[in-house]
């Protein structure tokens, strides 16, 4: 089914569609292309009809909640569900069932959402591949010979591939976007502190955040209004205003001035990407954006990144490591010997930079890039040579990992694909809490080009 939530949802209010229907199709969908994109590691869909037929009980009572009731979703399995096996891809967490939802997923379900199951992804969500797991490489349904990305890999592969109309995944260094560009799908990480983190396994507490995956920027919208409330019992989360995300207009009021950073973002790219992206931003231009060059101070470091990761797994590391894989334990220990008083001094830094950031935004509204500066790798290339697997995911979340040390709300939407049919991501990195301006840059952008309605032509 091509549609987005937004039409659905306005179906379903009509009862011109049925929540059971379309559970059901997405359900077939899953049991034909899992075999081949090894996208979900758990299908829950006994729950899933039984949540789809109260809803359509419900819809015909004329209770409706919500642009998302009855519609069929999944979620990254890092993320909690009572009752549900939630592994984070490891052999450490195969057993582990949660005795309480995660609060991402308790909104949800109050949003009347349908939850299909739990999405693979790299293992603790560490790397940008989603090939190291206990369950399996996830691939790429435009080519299952490349990655789909990670780490919230199989919610891309899946939103892309039709088996769910969105998924909720995490983002420590552009484990939502790089997926998102390399699936050629939309991938939005709010604002640090925007959505509740609360009950979703952590890699980098100073940096994780939770958003949406979807088909088209507007239907992000839809899903960041229905998890966006403030958590009083999570400490990361802030209190702002929410906005009404899915007004988003059709067009930005005004010029738009976008910001392009040349330096760092725009070095060593892909010769199809980079081409891509230049004809996107002459897209913007045409549609009243107003270029400004600059440069920025990019930070790179990944030090707190390391310190936070060996912290929440050290004691499992010094009790189970076997059950961890290689390259995984591999990467968790080289935060081992990272002081505390370095992880204080790191912190202190990371505040100064998330509020010196915001002086750029007095000159721009948004800044722009390419989400990755090449398209995705093969599986075999990556798995044949370990050290280059290191080297290429490292590379290919180059661009995304800045907004996470900034806290800012960046997505990636498809701007293109390469000769060989594989996707492109255009970024766009607004300032603090104005992920509103984020999405109408980026659903400015759809409507004057046709990339979100590609679908990849994906068979069993």
């Amino acid at each position: 089914m091509e549609a987005s939530i937004r039409e659905i949802a306005e179906s379903i209010r009509n009862r011109r569609l049925s929540p059971v229907e379309l559970t059901k199709h997405c359900l077939e969908r899953i049991e034909k292309l899992n075999p081949v994109l090894n996208a979900f590691i758990t299908v829950t869909a006994e729950s899933a009809l039984a949540a789809a037929r109260a809803a359509e009980s419900e819809i015909q009572q004329g209770n409706w909640r919500g642009p998302l009731h009855g519609v069929p979703m999944a979620l990254k399995d890092l993320i909690d569900t009572a009752g549900v096996a939630t592994t984070a891809g490891s052999a450490l967490f195969q057993h582990r069932i949660p005795a309480a939802d995660a609060e991402v997923v308790r909104q949800l379900r109050q949003a009347g959402a349908i939850l299909l199951g739990k999405q693979s992804l790299h293992e603790f969500a560490y790397g940008g591949s989603s090939i190291i797991s206990h369950f399996g490489e996830v691939r790429n349904p435009w080519n299952p010979a490349h990655i789909a990305g990670g780490s919230s890999g199989g919610s891309a592969s899946a939103v892309a591939a039709g088996m769910c109309f969105a998924a909720i995944g995490t983002d420590t260094a552009g484990s939502i976007r790089e997926p998102a560009a390399l699936c050629g799908i939309v991938g939005l990480k709010p604002t640090y502190g925007r959505v509740s983190a609360r009950g979703v396994i952590p890699l980098s507490p100073s940096l994780d955040q939770v958003g949406p995956l979807t088909r088209t920027a507007s239907d992000a919208a839809l899903v960041l209004q229905a998890i966006a409330d403030p958590d009083a019992e999570d400490k990361t989360t802030a209190n702002p205003t929410v906005p009404d995300f899915p007004a988003v207009p059709a067009k930005p009021a005004g010029k738009i001035r976008i910001g392009v950073p040349r330096k760092f973002f725009y070095e060593d790219l892909d010769q199809e990407v980079e081409r891509a992206i230049e004809k996107a931003i002459s897209t913007l231009q045409d549609l009243g954006g107003i270029v400004h060059e600059l440069e920025l101070p990019v930070p790179t470091d990944r030090t707190l990144q390391s310190a936070e990761t060996y912290a929440v797994h050290a004691e499992n590391i010094a009790r189970s490591p076997e059950l961890y894989q290689p390259e995984t334990l591999r990467r968790i220990r080289t935060g081992e010997k990272i002081t505390a008083e370095e992880v204080l001094r790191r912190r202190r830094e990371l505040a100064e930079l998330r509020a010196s950031i915001q002086s750029v935004f007095e000159e721009v509204d948004v800044l722009v890039t390419p989400t990755t500066p090449i398209p995705a790798p093969t599986i075999a290339e990556l798995k044949q040579n370990p050290d280059l697997l290191r080297t290429r995911e490292i590379l290919l979340l180059r661009n995304t990992r800045p907004a996470n040390v900034w806290g800012l709300p960046a997505i990636s939407a498809p701007c293109g694909f390469t000769r060989r049919g594989l996707p492109i991501g255009l970024q766009i990195i607004g300032a603090a809490w104005r992920e509103a301006r984020v999405l109408q840059v980026a659903h400015a952008f759809e409507q004057a080009t046709a990339w979100h309605r590609h679908r990849p032509k994906i068979s069993a």
